[in-house]
């Protein structure tokens, strides 16, 4: 529980105005502990489903309009088109199996290591919002 309001006290005020000096100092000063936030929150859904989620590049070839411009002999410009095979880069996710006592220890270090940074993530927040307040 105690991990959900620190991250809500850092990530709402970063979605309530984007920009703002106050908001880039957090942002700033708070960079590795929303990491590691997001990466034991994979690891913890990795957990939860049994496997993990990947992505990879697949090249495609679909069938397309393709256009051409040709000139008469006067010189005009006539465009036509034509069908053609162009090739398109599409991403592919699929599941990966995983070690469950790999991920388990992994998550556990991760909680180890958020928990190490969020007194340091609180005092940040707090630093930032003294030396920029935001006047509504």
């Amino acid at each position: 529980m105690r991990r959900n309001t620190a991250l809500a006290m850092i990530a709402l005020p970063l979605l309530a105005a984007c920009g703002t000096p106050q908001e880039r100092c957090i942002s700033r000063n708070t960079s590795e502990y929303r990491t590691v936030s997001s990466l034991l929150a994979e690891v913890e859904g990795n957990l939860a489903r049994g496997y993990a989620w990947e992505e990879r590049q697949v090249v495609r070839t679909r069938f397309d309009q393709c256009r051409r411009v040709l000139r008469d002999k006067d010189g005009n410009a006539h465009v036509t088109s034509y069908g053609c095979w162009r090739d398109y880069v599409d991403t592919e996710r699929y599941r990966v199996p995983i070690d469950p006592a790999a991920e388990a220890r992994k998550r556990d270090g991760l909680a180890e290591r958020q928990a190490a940074l969020a007194s340091s993530a609180r005092a940040a927040v707090s630093a930032c919002r003294a030396a920029y307040p935001e006047t509504t």
